[in-house]
C-alpha cells in the first residue's frame, strides 16, 4: 500500500501524482507500511537516508542530500532534571525542516519539478532553499516582513527568490498559497512528503536508544511538523515490532500564542481562535495551525498533554541551554522549557527517559 489520501474525503491519488494538495482542498497524508531490517540499516551511512525503504516516495526517485539526520542524543541536566536531546540545531541548514527538505525536494525532483514555492519564518524556507539549490531547482520563499536578517541572508545566499510579506505570519502563508497556484508548494505544512522526512527523527531516536522508544518526548509546537513526524515514526516502528509502547507526546507552545493549548483545555477538535502577542519564540508562533485537528489527535492517542511556557522562562532556558555550550534559538528553548516545568511539578516519573530536540541554532537569529 503506497498512495496519498485526502484527510477530507478520502479520496486516493498516486503516489506519483505532481499535487500537493487533494483536489477537494483537503490535506493529504501518505499511505504507507514500511517495513524495515535493523541489522540492515547498522551496516548503513549515518543520515536519515539510512531508513530508506521506510519512506513513501515516487519509485524512480534519488535521494537529495546533504548529509542531514543521525544527530547526536546528547544527555542534558538543567536545575537538577536530567533528559536527552537531539541535537537537531547541527543540521546542514541549521534545524530539523532541512529533514522534511530533503526528502520534500528529492520527491520533487522525482516528479520532474523545476519551481517550488514555501513560507516560512525562516528555518522551513532556508531549507527548501537549500536542498532545491542542491536539486537544481528554483525555490520563491515567502517570509514574514520581520524575519531576522540573519534567516534572510541565509535564504539568498542559496539563490531563492525572497518575497517579504507585511503583516502576520497567516498574510505570508496566505500569499504563498495563492502562489501556489500555479507552482508546486513544498510546504512544511500541506505537502505530506515533509513528514516522510521529520519521522527519520523518531526513527533515530529509537535506534540510538537500542530500538527503544523514550518514555516520553516533548516538543515544541507551531505547525507541529516535528510531533507530527515524530507520531508518525512512532507508530510505523510500532506497527513493525521494532519497539513497544510508543511514548506519550508532550507538546510545548509560547503563552503568547497558543491556539493547540487552549483547544486541548477546552476539549476542542481544533485550533482556538487567538489573538497572538509578541514572541521571542517566532518559529512556532502560528494561531491557525492546519494540521491543527491531526496535532491534538496524535496527543490525545499518546497520552499526551499539551502546555505553555511564558516568555521568561524561554529566555532563562536558552540562557542556560547555552552555559552547556548550546547555542540555540529561542524557538529550540521552547521544549527544555516545557520539559523543566513537566518533570519540577512531578507530573513526570523520576525515572521516566525523556527526550526533546534543539530545534535551531542560534546563529539562526543572531544580531551580532
Amino acid at each position: 500500500m503506497l498512495h496519498l489520501v485526502c484527510s477530507v474525503c478520502g479520496e486516493t491519488h498516486p503516489i506519483d501524482a505532481p499535487i500537493w494538495r487533494c483536489p477537494c482542498g483537503g490535506l493529504l497524508d501518505v499511505a504507507h507500511t514500511p517495513k524495515l531490517d535493523p541489522a540492515e540499516v547498522a551496516k548503513r551511512p549515518a543520515t536519515l537516508w539510512r531508513y530508506r525503504e521506510a519512506i513513501a516516495l515516487a519509485r524512480n526517485a534519488m535521494a537529495i542530500t546533504l548529509g542531514e539526520g543521525f544527530t547526536p542524543l546528547l544527555p542534558i541536566e538543567l536545575e537538577g532534571v536530567r533528559f536527552l536531546a537531539k541535537l537537531e540545531q547541527i543540521a546542514p541548514t541549521g534545524s530539523f525542516k532541512d529533514r522534511g527538505a530533503s526528502v520534500l525536494i528529492t520527491q520533487a525532483t522525482a516528479l520532474g519539478i523545476d519551481l517550488v514555492v514555501e513560507d516560512s519564518s525562516g528555518n522551513a524556507g532556508s531549507a527548501i532553499a537549500a536542498y532545491g539549490a542542491r536539486a537544481g531547482i528554483a525555490s520563491h520563499i515567502y517570509v514574514p516582513s520581520s524575519t531576522s536578517q540573519a534567516k534572510l541572508a541565509q535564504i539568498a545566499a542559496y539563490g531563492a527568490t525572497l518575497h517579504r510579506i507585511p503583516g502576520t505570519r497567516q498574510d505570508t502563508a496566505d500569499a504563498a498559497l495563492e502562489a501556489a497556484e500555479a507552482a508546486y508548494y513544498a510546504s512544511h505544512v500541506w505537502n505530506p512528503f515533509f513528514l516522510q522526512g521529520t519521522k527519520t527523527w523518531a526513527y533515530e531516536v529509537c535506534e540510538q536508544l537500542a530500538w527503544h522508544a523514550p518514555d516520553v518526548v516533548v516538543l515544541p509546537i507551531g505547525n507541529g511538523t516535528l510531533l507530527l513526524g515524530a507520531a508518525l515514526g512512532f507508530a510505523e516502528l510500532q506497527e513493525m515490532g521494532l519497539i513497544g509502547n510508543a511514548p506519550r507526546l508532550i507538546g510545548v507552545q509560547a503563552a503568547s500564542c497558543a491556539p493547540l493549548v487552549e483547544a486541548y483545555r477546552q476539549g476542542m477538535d481544533e485550533p482556538a481562535p487567538v489573538t497572538p502577542a509578541p514572541t521571542q519564540a517566532k518559529g512556532i508562533a502560528i494561531a491557525a495551525p492546519r494540521r491543527g485537528r491531526q496535532i491534538l489527535e496524535a496527543v490525545h492517542r499518546s497520552r499526551g498533554t499539551l502546555l505553555v511556557v511564558s516568555e521568561d522562562e524561554i529566555a532563562a532556558t536558552q540562557h542556560a541551554l547555552g552555559r552547556q555550550g548550546l547555542y540555540v534559538e529561542a524557538t529550540a528553548a521552547v521544549a527544555p522549557a516545557g520539559l523543566l516545568r513537566l518533570r519540577q511539578s512531578g507530573v513526570l516519573r523520576r525515572d521516566a527517559t525523556l527526550v526533546t530536540a534543539l530545534t535551531g541554532h542560534g546563529l539562526k537569529a543572531a544580531t551580532g
